[in-house]
C-alpha cells in the first residue's frame, strides 16, 4: 500500500526548499477542494509573495501614470547633487557613461535588480480593474482530511479567472485581528499586488489592535510611508538625513545603511554608495545586494579581478542564475582567465528565463568575440541578440560598426539611426552617426547628431572636438 504525504505538508516542504511555484500549485489544488482552508490560503500568499520579493525598503521607480499625471511641483530646476531626476548630477568618484552604462533617466546601471523591473502585476487591464463585491454564501465546507482545519469566510474565495485575492472584498478590519493571517496578507498586498494604500490601512488597523505595542507593524507602517513620501517628492537629501537620524538610534542597522547606499547610488555618487555597502557587509557578510553592487562597481572601475572575488562569493552562497554567470564570464574575460569565460557563458545560456536575458548574454559573447578579433563570430552573436530582442539598441550600434568595416555605409547608417531612436540616452549611436555623416559629406545631420551626443554625455572629448570642427567649417561657409 502506497503512503502519500499530506498535500499541505508537501506544499510546506516545497516552500522551505524555495520551490515556490510547486508550492503554489499544490495550495491551489487544496483550495479548489476546500476554498476556506486558511492554512493553504496563508501558505499560498507567502509563496506568491516570495516569488516577487526583493527588499521591502526599496522604493519602486515612478510609472508613466505618476510622471504624466503628477500635479505637485516643488522645484523645476534643482541644484546639482540634490535631485534624483537630473542626469549628470554626479558628486564625483563615479565612472563616466563611456565606461558604465546609464539608464534612460541618467542613473548608472546598478549591480542588483530593482522591484520596478519585477513581474507579478496584473497582466491585463481587465485583471487590474477591481471587480465589485458579489453575493456569495459563507457556508462552511466539510473536509475528509485528518488534520485540524480552520475555515475562513467568503472573502477568501478565489475566482479561477481573476486574481488570487480580491482585495475589494477583503474585510481588512477583520483580518487585522488575526495575527496568524494578517502578516502574510500584508506582505502579499504590499509586495505582490503593490497596493500601498490597502497595505497601509491593514497595517494601521493591526497596529491599533495590538495596542501600538507590536514593533513589526510599526516597521510596516514606516515602509508604507517611506514608499509614498520623500523619494517620491524627489528630496533625497531629506531622506538621507532621516536615515542618519535612524542610525543614531540604531547604529549598524543593515536596512538603514542599505537605504543610504541606494540613494547615493541613484544620485550617481558611487564612491559614497560603495562605502556604505561595505558598512553593510561589516554587519551582514551574506548581504546579496551589497556584494553584487560592490562587485559591479569594481568591474566598471577596471578591477575585474576584485569583482570576480565578489561574484564567486555569491556563487558560494548559493546564488545560481543567468545574471551571475553572465557577470562571471565578463570578469573572467577582462581578468584574462580565458579558460572560464566560455564555460560561464554556456551556463548563463542554460539558465536564461526569457528572451531579454538571452539577448544580453549573446550580446556579451559578441563583445568577447570582438576582443579576441573574431569579427565573424561577433557579427553572428549581435544578430542573435537582435533575434531574441529586436529593441536591443547596443547590438544595433555594434552591428553598425561591423557593417561599416565591411563598407556597407547605408546599412550601417540605418542601424545607427535605429539605435539612436531606441536609446536616445546613449551617446555612442549619436556620435557614430555624426562621424559617419561627416565622412559622407552630410554635415548638417552630422552636427545634429553630435549635439545629441553632447546632450547625452557632455564630457565626451571626441564629441566636443567634432562639434568644434563642424562649427569652424560652417563659419567658413
Amino acid at each position: 500500500m502506497e503512503v502519500t504525504m499530506d498535500p499541505l505538508f508537501l506544499a510546506w516542504s516545497y516552500f522551505r526548499r524555495r520551490k515556490l511555484q510547486q508550492c503554489s500549485d499544490i495550495c491551489t489544488k487544496i483550495l479548489q477542494d476546500n476554498p476556506y482552508d486558511q492554512a493553504a490560503w496563508s501558505l499560498k500568499t507567502r509563496a506568491l509573495t516570495e516569488m516577487v520579493y526583493i527588499d521591502e525598503v526599496e522604493v519602486d521607480q515612478e510609472g508613466i501614470a505618476e510622471m504624466m499625471l503628477d500635479q505637485s511641483s516643488i522645484a523645476q530646476v534643482a541644484r546639482p547633487g540634490t535631485s534624483l531626476r537630473l542626469p549628470g548630477t554626479s558628486q564625483g568618484g563615479g565612472p563616466t557613461p563611456a565606461v558604465r552604462p546609464m539608464t534612460q533617466s541618467g542613473r548608472p546601471i546598478t549591480g542588483f535588480v530593482r522591484p520596478s523591473t519585477q513581474s507579478g502585476r496584473p497582466g491585463t487591464m481587465e485583471q487590474a480593474i477591481k471587480t465589485p463585491r458579489t453575493a456569495s454564501t459563507a457556508r462552511p465546507v466539510t473536509s475528509a482530511s485528518g488534520r485540524f482545519i480552520r475555515l475562513g469566510t467568503a472573502s477568501m474565495l478565489t475566482n479561477p479567472d481573476g486574481p488570487f485575492i480580491n482585495l475589494s472584498r477583503v474585510n481588512l478590519a477583520k483580518y487585522s485581528q488575526k495575527p496568524n493571517l494578517s502578516r502574510s496578507l500584508f506582505e502579499f498586498i504590499f509586495h505582490h499586488e503593490n497596493d500601498v494604500k490597502n497595505a497601509l490601512d491593514l497595517a494601521a488597523q493591526a497596529t491599533e489592535h495590538a495596542q501600538f505595542k507590536d514593533w513589526w507593524w510599526k516597521v510596516q507602517l514606516g515602509k508604507c510611508y517611506y514608499r509614498q513620501v520623500y523619494q517620491r517628492l524627489d528630496q533625497p537629501i531629506t531622506a538621507l538625513n532621516l536615515f542618519k537620524q535612524g542610525l543614531d538610534q540604531f547604529p549598524g542597522e543593515v536596512t538603514l545603511l542599505t537605504g543610504i547606499a541606494r540613494i547615493h547610488e541613484e544620485m550617481n555618487n558611487i564612491t559614497s554608495a560603495t562605502e556604505y555597502y561595505k558598512d553593510v557587509l561589516k554587519q551582514d557578510n551574506t548581504h546579496v545586494e551589497a556584494i553584487a553592487c560592490i562587485g559591479s562597481n569594481h568591474f566598471y572601475t577596471d578591477q575585474p579581478e576584485i569583482a570576480l572575488r565578489f561574484y564567486r562569493r555569491l556563487l558560494q552562497m548559493g546564488v545560481y542564475n543567468c545574471q551571475l554567470y553572465n557577470n562571471l564570464g565578463l570578469c573572467c574575460f577582462y581578468a584574462q582567465q580565458y579558460d572560464m569565460t566560455l564555460s560561464s557563458f554556456e551556463r548563463a545560456l542554460a539558465l536564461v528565463a526569457n528572451d531579454e536575458e538571452q539577448a544580453d548574454v549573446w550580446y556579451n559573447i559578441g563583445h568577447v568575440a570582438v576582443g579576441i578579433g573574431d569579427l565573424i563570430l561577433a557579427y553572428q552573436c549581435f544578430k542573435l541578440a537582435l533575434a531574441f530582442n529586436n529593441d536591443h539598441a547596443e547590438a544595433y550600434n555594434n552591428l553598425a560598426v561591423l557593417e561599416l568595416r565591411k563598407g556597407r555605409i547605408e546599412q550601417s547608417k540605418a542601424f545607427l539611426q535605429t539605435a539612436a531612436s531606441l536609446a536616445p540616452h546613449m551617446y555612442e549611436p549619436h556620435f557614430n552617426l555624426s562621424i559617419l555623416s561627416e565622412k559622407i559629406g552630410d554635415l548638417q545631420n552630422s552636427y545634429i547628431a553630435a549635439q545629441k551626443s553632447e546632450d547625452a554625455f557632455p564630457e565626451h572629448i571626441d564629441t566636443q572636438q567634432l562639434l568644434k570642427q563642424l562649427r569652424q567649417h560652417f563659419a567658413v561657409l
